[in-house]
């Protein structure tokens, strides 16, 4: 309970950067489509889908610690934030880039691929014939009926951080649950094992709770079905 807060903490600021920055890069990729921008910004995507968080922190941990000194080397104690309130925000730029970048990167993929098939749509150019802009039909339309798969998966991955913080604690040594499990694990303290377990199998179990009932919202044709 004591090392609770620090991950979700960790994860929820993660989530915050991550999901409109990841949703902005999938709109624009979309918009370019079969463009330079969109080629780059694709690559890109699949680059950092496929580095897990604990490269990009040893790289980052490198350049931004020992090589140039920018930030802190491990997370800061509670002492030396009371004595520099700023170590606290600079402690979190390492691990929240770590965790935001595979995040921004699966956001940027879905998002591309549902507006794509959104802006193909037969709905779509009926609205344009009927004198809608481009752009119009855009914000209107194709976005509002592509963000229904995306804003569930917001929750969904929201787990899927927390189980890719562990490593990313243990290296930077963040009092989380996540290195508390790597410890326990490593010293055989079954009992604290279990008890982690169970912590993050109770959490996926009401995320995916929260994913189901947030179909409902999103989409209207859900609630139109249940009347």
């Amino acid at each position: 309970m004591e090392r609770l807060p620090v991950t979700i903490e960790l994860n929820v600021i993660s989530i915050i950067v991550s999901t409109p920055l990841g949703i902005g890069i999938g709109v624009w990729a979309a918009l370019k489509k079969n463009k330079p921008t969109d080629t780059i910004i694709s690559t890109l995507i699949m680059v950092f889908i496929s580095v897990p968080s604990f490269v990009l922190i040893s790289f980052m941990l490198l350049w931004f610690t020992y090589y140039n000194d920018w930030l802190p080397q491990a997370w800061p104690s509670a002492i030396a934030i009371a004595a520099d309130p700023s170590l606290f925000f600079r402690g979190l730029v390492i691990p929240v880039l770590a965790l935001s970048f595979g995040s921004i990167a699966g956001f940027g993929r879905y998002t591309r691929a549902e507006l794509c098939e959104v802006m193909n749509s037969e709905f779509l150019l009926l609205a344009r014939t009927k004198g809608l802009t481009k752009g119009q039909s855009i914000l209107s339309h194709a976005l509002r009926n592509s963000m229904v798969p995306i804003v569930p998966m917001i929750i969904g991955q929201f787990i899927s951080i927390m189980s890719g913080s562990m490593v990313l604690e243990q290296l930077y040594s963040i009092p989380g649950t996540g290195q508390l499990f790597v410890t326990a694990l490593n010293s055989r303290d079954y009992a604290v094992v279990m008890v982690d377990m169970a912590m993050y199998t109770i959490i996926g179990l009401f995320a995916t709770l929260l994913v189901d009932l947030s179909y409902g919202v999103v989409d209207p044709r859900i609630r139109m079905g249940q009347r």
